[in-house]
């Protein structure tokens, strides 16, 4: 999966883009707690990181 599929999954579940530190785009949402951090652009995402990305988000 893309940085750029995982992202969209993202704002579609209510993530908004908070801050880019470098090439990590940090995400919040406004009634969960946390941050959620995604490296932007990468074209192939590992599977255990994508994984680890959604839990975070509760997808």
């Amino acid at each position: 999966m893309s940085s750029a599929d995982l992202i969209k999954e993202l704002r579609k579940t209510g993530w908004q883009l908070a801050r880019v530190n470098g090439s990590h785009h940090v995400f919040t949402h406004p009634q969960r707690p946390g941050i959620v951090v995604v490296p932007h652009p990468k074209k192939d995402l590992g599977k255990g990181l994508v994984k680890a990305i959604r839990q975070q988000a509760g997808i």
